[in-house]
């Protein structure tokens, strides 16, 4: 009986890396953690959120590098486990405004890159 146990809590854990799907940016959130607003240009005062859209099961660090004319602002890393399809966000905010200029952000699947996508912030 325990056998059949340990068996079945390990057919029930997500095995293998994840697949990113989408990479979305934008102005706010959805519930479930996909981009409502999508863009990539923003106002100083707005927060900037990434969201990284999974499919299927699998387990891997997300790490996204926030850029500002190439020199690197911040860097955030979540380890995640998923069961099925997941939206992943990461968002950056400055209480004393974004200075205008290009931003990026690069996306990282397991310290491997995957992406990068340019944002700009206007006035």
């Amino acid at each position: 009986m325990l056998f059949a146990a340990a068996v079945s809590a390990a057919a029930c854990r997500p095995s293998g890396p994840l697949r990113i799907t989408t990479i979305q940016t934008g102005r706010s959130l959805n519930s479930d953690n996909s981009v409502g607003l999508h863009t990539t240009r923003f106002k100083p005062d707005d927060t900037m959120y990434v969201a990284v859209l999974t499919g299927g099961p699998g387990s891997s660090s997300i790490t996204v590098r926030w850029r500002y004319v190439g020199r690197l602002v911040t860097e955030q890393t979540r380890d995640v486990s998923y069961p099925n399809d997941a939206a992943t966000e990461f968002h950056i905010q400055n209480s004393g405004g974004f200075p205008p200029g290009d931003y990026s952000v690069d996306i990282l699947l397991d310290g491997q890159p995957f992406a990068t996508r340019a944002l700009r912030v206007e006035r």
